[in-house]
C-alpha cells in the first residue's frame, strides 16, 4: 500500500510504457458493503482486458494482467479499505493507493499513468485538514465540504504528550483536576509545588511544537492542503506561537474537538473553508479572464497543447469529469488526434496535458464542471 503524496505523483508521471494500467475505483468502510467492492474490482480488471486485447494476444494481455489480478486474494487491501482505490501497474511496477475520497469507477489502459484524479485529491481548493489537538493527544482528519476521514498517523507523529516528550515530561508528578471550559468542556488543572505551573506551561508549549512541526513536515508539506485547528479557546494562542506552517488557517474552531463527531466537525471546518475556496476560485477565474483577454490564456486544447509543449503554460485548470479522447501525437509540434479511449494507446487529453504541464514546471488545478472557467473541459493561463 503507498501513500499518497506528490512524491508518488511525480513517480507515476515518469513512467512512460507501452502499457500502464490505472484503475479507480470507489470502496466501502464496513462488512457487509466492502464485500461487494473485488467484484467490482474484477469488473474493471475484465475492461482492461477488453481494451489490451484489441492490440495484444491473450497470452500478453494475461501477463500483463497477472500483477493487477493477483491482488483480488490480497485480504489486506479489501478488509482495510477507505472511501476509494486507485491502483497503477506496469512492467516492473505496482502501485496500490487507498483513498480518504470517493472515486469515479475507471479502468484504462493506456502508454501512461491516468492521474488526474489523485492531482485532484491531493490539489482541490476544496480538500483541507483539520488538527483535532487536546493537551493528552491529537488526531488528525482530512476532507472537504461532504466529510472528514480521520488520518492514520504516521509512526514518527506523536499521537499523545508522553509520545512527544517522553524522559522529558515534567509534569507526572502532579495530579491533574478539571475545571470548567468553553461551552461546558473541560481542561486540566495541575496542582503541584513551587514552579509545577511554569514546568506544565513548558510541557504544554513543548508539545504543541513537536505537534505542529510533525504536522507540517509528513502531512501538510506534501498535500499543501490548508490546516484548521481544532482546539479549547485558550490553546490557540500558544499553538500559533509556536507553529510554522504556513498553511494554518487564521481562523480556527474554538471547541472541545472531543466533544463533537466528524459530521459536526466537518461542518464547522467547512463553514471556515467555504470563503477561502471561493475567494481562490474566485482569484483563479479572474485571473484566466485576464490572461485571455491579453492574449495569454485559452480553452482551446490546440492551441494549449502547443502551449503545453512548448513549456509555456503556468497555470493549467481541467474539469474533473471530464474526459476527452484526444492524444498529443507530436510533443514536439504539439499536434493532436482524435481516438476511442477503448485504444491501449491513448489516456483522457486533459490528464496528458496535466501530466505535461507538471513536467514543464507549471501548476494544474483540477476544478469541478460547476466551477469551470470555460466549457471546453480545461483554461491555461500562459507564461508568455
Amino acid at each position: 500500500m503507498e501513500t499518497l503524496t506528490k512524491e508518488l505523483i511525480r513517480e507515476l508521471l515518469e513512467v512512460n510504457q507501452p502499457t500502464c494500467l490505472s484503475l479507480y475505483m470507489p470502496t466501502h468502510h464496513t462488512y457487509p458493503e466492502n464485500l461487494q467492492d473485488s467484484i467490482l474490482f474484477k469488473n474493471l480488471v475484465q475492461q482492461m482486458e477488453e481494451s489490451l486485447l484489441q492490440k495484444y494476444s491473450v497470452t500478453e494481455v494475461q501477463k500483463h494482467l497477472e500483477p493487477v489480478n493477483a491482488l483480488v486474494n490480497e485480504h489486506n487491501i479489501w478488509d482495510h479499505t477507505f472511501e476509494g482505490l486507485a491502483v497503477f501497474s506496469a512492467k516492473g511496477i505496482l502501485k496500490v493507493v487507498r483513498l480518504h475520497k470517493s472515486v469515479g469507477k475507471l479502468a484504462m489502459a493506456a502508454d501512461s499513468f491516468h492521474t488526474k484524479p489523485l492531482q485532484q485529491y491531493l490539489q482541490s481548493v476544496d480538500n483541507f485538514h483539520v488538527l483535532c489537538l487536546t493537551l493528552q493527544d491529537i488526531r488528525l482528519f482530512e476532507g472537504n465540504r461532504h466529510s472528514l476521514t480521520e488520518v492514520e498517523l504516521t509512526g514518527d507523529t506523536p499521537k499523545t504528550i508522553t509520545e512527544a516528550l517522553g524522559d522529558e515530561l515534567t509534569n507526572k508528578h502532579t495530579t491533574v483536576a478539571s475545571y470548567g471550559g468553553s461551552g461546558g468542556e473541560s481542561s486540566p488543572m495541575h496542582h503541584g509545588h513551587g514552579g509545577r505551573k511554569e514546568e506544565i506551561e513548558k510541557d504544554t508549549e513543548r508539545f504543541f511544537r513537536a505537534v505542529a512541526n510533525a504536522i507540517y513536515e509528513n502531512y501538510s508539506k506534501s498535500s499543501d492542503r490548508p490546516l484548521i485547528l481544532a482546539a479549547l479557546p485558550e490553546h490557540h494562542s500558544l499553538f500559533r506561537k509556536v507553529n510554522k506552517n504556513p498553511l494554518l488557517l487564521s481562523k480556527g474552531i474554538s471547541i472541545n474537538p472531543s466533544s463533537v463527531s466528524p459530521d459536526q466537525l466537518a461542518k464547522m471546518a467547512w463553514e471556515i473553508m467555504e470563503p477561502e475556496y471561493n475567494l481562490k476560485l474566485d482569484s483563479l477565474v479572474e485571473r484566466f479572464e485576464q490572461s485571455r483577454s491579453n492574449g495569454k490564456g485559452s480553452d482551446d486544447y490546440k492551441e494549449v497543447a502547443v502551449a503545453a509543449v512548448e513549456g509555456r503554460v503556468d497555470t493549467l485548470i481541467v474539469e474533473a469529469d471530464r474526459i476527452i479522447a484526444v492524444r498529443v501525437t507530436n510533443l514536439t509540434t504539439g499536434n493532436t488526434q482524435k481516438k476511442d479511449l477503448t485504444n491501449p494507446k491513448f489516456d483522457d487529453l486533459l490528464d496528458d496535458m496535466g501530466e505535461l504541464v507538471l513536467k514543464m514546471g507549471g501548476q494544474v488545478m483540477v476544478l469541478p464542471t460547476e466551477k469551470m472557467p470555460s466549457e471546453t473541459g480545461l483554461a491555461a493561463i500562459f507564461r508568455y
